[in-house]
């Protein structure tokens, strides 16, 4: 019993060590097959990434032999034409003979350990992939792209250039690959990196869904970043979250490169129209100055049935009443040169509907010999109550004006001013129209330099522009002290283009030297003259010597503003700008409440209130002040 006892025992002990060299054998023989599984199976990927990497479940297997696994997603690879599309891509990785590849032992031979080169290929479905001997290369629609040639010396190195990022998977000296540890996190973040780029490139107005999808995967990428140091933290999820990041980076960036083609073409349109536009703005430009210097049918009307009507009046209609007010310096005296008939009727009737004592303001109005007989008719047939007018005067009357006395009338007689005005427009050589104007031929721009000549008997005179409607008494400014200066004028400092530097010659030497280029300049206007301190002065002289200097217009601009400014330089009192509002003339944006404050308001510039290119909006504070009822106006067909 005994004996049978020990042979079951040796029996059983035998088909247990039995069954434990099955299990081993079998383990052994599903580690194989395992192990062949993950050589030969292809992972899969993102449809732009790809990552080489050495599997250390294949290390342990295998020992040093290297194996080559794909994992989702290290590297980027994109062509030039832009990024694979998704789906496109098939990742091949063949450690033997099925891609031929250049086979070269390292180490010692003896343990068995080979370092075999691996080829990563990726193959688009409708591009198509080849491999040559210089390396991977593209084909189809995007074009040539060579990926870097296999090296046969032991190391693999792939660099692609792109337009995201520089691109490149090593492997090292010793046959295996070499990597972040933490390369997803990696990929990761170059992603949000580039989508935060192109947010910056796209605005969030745009007319599609690119940049709602965008930002959504960037949330999604920021909350599998949260918190994570390193691959193994990440959500299980992260490849598919880098695969959907991935495309839609795709589809924004063929967005952005449509959209830079786009921008090119604009901006090449846009200059295009700006040269079409300053073309545009000189003829707009000249027109205009043509429009403003035209005298208009109507107003031509009013002054032929104007002088129609003085030459077949009878001769006691032609004498002004009051006319012993004339020379009566205790008088608040004006001064009105101009060859506007209507205009001069708006300055002379707002100035006395707003005169407190309208008994004690003289108007002196001087026109030149062909609207004479109009003007006349004009203030004879359209009484001013109590206020006098002065007997309107004729340029010709003036016995001292001649180029004798007067430089500028010599100088406007000169072949040179003949040549400047009468040439041709090519041969002009100030490319501004504004300057061309026959206006600055007229004597009347100049009588302002004159008034002790004209008034011998006056101390003071208010020189008002044709272009002004007066809003308020202007009686104080006879009470105004000018401190021993010769003109009461409003200063424009406030007005860049009026400051000496925009009017004066700087670069000549004798401007340099006398006058101050940020000087602020002032308004002519309304300007009242203290002809006694002008006289004292010898102001006229000094006009006359810078006319003289200025005979070839090298000293500064034309028009009477410059002339003004070197004439009257150091003798100019500033005025409260509350009496004097430049710019309805040119403006389109003059503030209302400043509007209704001004004591007078001026339109200087070429929009004049009579003119149709006028600033409709500033048309009633000039027509107010008209009788459309007149007779003369009805008949010339002059309204509102």
């Amino acid at each position: 019993m005994a004996a049978a006892s020990r042979s079951a025992s040796a029996s059983a002990q035998w088909w247990r060590w039995k069954w434990r060299m099955q299990d081993a054998v079998l383990a052994l023989l599903v580690a194989s097959v395992l192990a062949s599984l993950l050589l030969y199976t292809v992972a899969p990927v993102s449809p732009f990434s790809i990552s080489i990497y050495t599997s250390p479940r294949s290390t342990a297997l295998f020992g040093n032999d290297t194996s080559f696994v794909v994992k989702e997603p290290v590297q980027t690879v994109a062509s030039d034409s832009g990024a694979l599309k998704a789906g496109s891509i098939q990742q091949v990785v063949d450690r033997g003979s099925r891609v031929d590849r250049s086979v070269e032992s390292r180490g010692n031979k003896d343990d068995g350990a080979h370092n075999v080169e691996e080829t990563v290929i990726a193959v688009n479905e409708k591009e198509g992939f080849e491999l040559g001997k210089s390396g991977l290369t593209t084909k189809g629609k995007m074009g040539e792209n060579k990926v870097g040639s296999l090296s046969n010396a032991g190391d693999l190195n792939i660099t692609l250039n792109t337009k995201e990022s520089d691109i490149t998977a090593v492997t090292g000296n010793t046959g295996q690959s070499t990597t972040s540890q933490d390369s997803t996190i990696g990929v990761l973040k170059d992603q949000l990196k580039r989508a935060k780029t192109y947010i910056g490139f796209l605005s969030s107005r745009v007319n599609h869904g690119f940049v709602k999808d965008l930002k959504r995967r960037m949330r999604d990428i920021q909350q599998a970043l949260s918190g994570a140091t390193s691959d193994n933290q990440l959500p299980k999820n992260v490849n598919a979250k880098i695969r959907e990041m991935e495309l839609t980076l795709t589809k924004v960036k063929q967005v952005h490169e449509n959209c830079a083609a786009v921008i090119n073409k604009l901006q090449a349109t846009l200059h295009s129209t700006e040269e079409q536009m300053q073309a545009h703005k000189q003829e707009a430009n000249y027109v205009t100055q043509i429009a403003a210097k035209a005298l208009p049918k109507t107003l031509h009307c009013l002054a032929m049935q104007l002088m129609n009507e003085y030459y077949s009046s009878t001769s006691n209609k032609k004498h002004f009443p009051y006319e012993e007010k004339l020379e009566d310096p205790k008088l608040q005296h004006y001064a009105l040169f101009s060859d506007n008939i209507l205009a001069a009727a708006v300055v002379v009737n707002s100035t006395i509907v707003y005169a407190k004592t309208p008994a004690n303001h003289v108007f002196h109005i001087v026109t030149d010999k062909l609207n004479y007989a109009a003007m006349r008719m004009w203030f004879l047939a359209n009484s001013q109550g109590k206020a006098a007018i002065d007997e309107v005067q004729n340029t010709e009357d003036f016995a001292w004006l001649n180029s004798s006395y007067s430089l500028v009338l010599k100088q406007l007689e000169s072949h040179f001013m003949i040549n400047y005005y009468f040439k041709t427009q090519q041969d002009k050589p100030d490319k501004n129209p504004k300057f061309w104007n026959p206006k600055y031929l007229s004597v009347l721009n100049h009588l302002r330099f004159y008034l002790p000549e004209i008034f011998p008997n006056l101390n003071k005179v208010l020189f008002l522009d044709d272009g002004i409607v007066v809003q308020k008494d202007l009686s104080a400014l006879w009470s105004v002290d000018l401190k021993g200066k010769v003109n009461g004028a409003v200063q424009t400092s406030g007005e860049t283009f009026h400051r000496f530097e925009r009017y004066l010659n700087f670069s000549n030497p004798l401007i340099a030297r006398n006058f101050d280029r940020h000087a602020c300049g002032w308004a002519y206007g309304m300007n009242m003259f203290d002809l006694s301190e002008w006289r004292k002065q010898n102001i006229t002289d000094v006009y006359h010597y810078w006319q003289e200097l200025n005979e070839h217009r090298l000293l500064g601009k034309l028009g009477t503003l410059p002339a003004g400014l070197v004439t009257f330089w150091n003798q100019t009192f500033p005025l409260d700008r509350k009496w004097h509002l430049l710019g309805l003339g040119y403006k389109p944006n003059v503030n209302q409440k400043d509007i209704e404050r001004a004591t007078v308001i001026h339109y200087n510039g070429n929009l004049k209130p009579w003119l149709e290119i006028g600033v409709a909006k500033y048309h009633k504070y000039w027509s107010r002040y008209i009788n459309f009822d007149n007779a003369f106006l009805r008949e010339c067909n002059i309204h509102r």
